[in-house]
């Protein structure tokens, strides 16, 4: 899953000036940018994304000159290439082919970043397919040599408890670009001075997980040591198809906390969803490293990486 969710900010941000779309469509070894990794180009000279983490960036920005100039689309193939790997190419090895085309009704039409805001704005995933002989995407399908890259909803965090772990994870969480929302009915530990920049919302927790619809894309933890506000939540999250779903506590207190919810009618396989105690193992002490280790479960779930 390529993260674009700057790029579809910044074609948001520049729509109705000409530009170009630069996109990876195929990737061979040890690639620096996954498949459908983009890189948007502006008239002006502006850009965002990225398509090789910085290895080949001045020629593909050329390339989208020509193309917003009324060039054809190109698909270009980089990899190491003897002498002038360290010009053009990837030193570090792999290969990539990438489509750059123009934000056009004959490219990548601009009408579709609309489609795929309105998809991720409802928590849906989109595809668009590229025919890669024409350069032209479309939602329709098509055969033959034809991309398709999928537009996932953007991650978000619902937090469970305004505690000082949540505040450390909160910062993590947007420095990961994962939109991060503190829930706690406790209003003395909810407050924009301890959680600035985060969402609050001080319903209590099973009403308000419920009202996000987590699916794939969010994950749920839960932090207030309080089974008043934790059990209900993760009920909720686990009533959904929450992608990552994490509790803290001990192990005696989660084998505690395993019979509370399965008492309340929750199946053993949706018990053995929940990451408890809650993150990677890696010898956390202290808000900040068991924050690290949190976020660290969550991205290593959303890519579907058992931790």
């Amino acid at each position: 899953m390529a993260d674009n969710d700057s790029v579809l900010t910044a074609a948001a941000a520049w729509k109705g000036a000409p530009m170009a779309l630069a996109t990876v469509v195929s990737t061979w070894g040890s690639a620096p940018r996954p498949r459908g990794s983009h890189m948007i180009v502006h008239a002006d000279g502006r850009f965002e994304g990225s398509v090789s983490g910085g290895c080949v960036e001045s020629d593909i920005m050329a390339a989208a000159a020509d193309v917003i100039a009324g060039a054809p689309f190109q698909l270009k193939r980089y990899g190491v290439a003897d002498a002038a790997a360290w010009e053009v190419g990837l030193p570090c090895g792999g290969e990539i082919e990438v489509l750059v085309q123009p934000v056009s009704a004959e490219g990548f039409d601009p009408e579709l970043f609309d489609r795929i805001g309105e998809a991720r704005d409802t928590g849906q995933t989109l595809s668009v397919t590229t025919d890669l002989s024409t350069g032209q995407s479309t939602l329709r399908p098509l055969e033959g040599a034809a991309f398709i890259n999928r537009y996932d909803p953007p991650r978000r965090l619902l937090i469970i408890g305004a505690v000082q772990i949540a505040q450390a994870l909160a910062g993590l969480a947007r420095e990961l670009g994962i939109a991060t929302v503190v829930i706690d009915p406790r209003a003395r530990f909810l407050t924009a001075e301890r959680f600035p920049g985060v969402t609050l919302d001080d319903r209590w927790p099973d009403d308000a997980v419920a009202a996000y619809a987590p699916g794939s894309s969010t994950a749920v933890v839960t932090l207030s040591h309080d089974t008043k506000i934790d059990d209900p939540a993760l009920i909720a999250a686990l009533a959904a198809p929450t992608g990552y779903v994490g509790a803290l506590g001990s192990r005696r207190s989660h084998a505690a906390r395993r019979e509370r919810l399965a008492a309340a009618g929750i199946a053993q396989a949706d018990l053995d969803r929940i990451d408890a105690p809650v993150g990677l193992d890696i010898g956390a002490i202290g808000p900040a490293e068991i924050a690290l280790s949190i976020a660290a479960a969550m991205v290593a779930a959303f890519h579907a990486k058992v931790p």
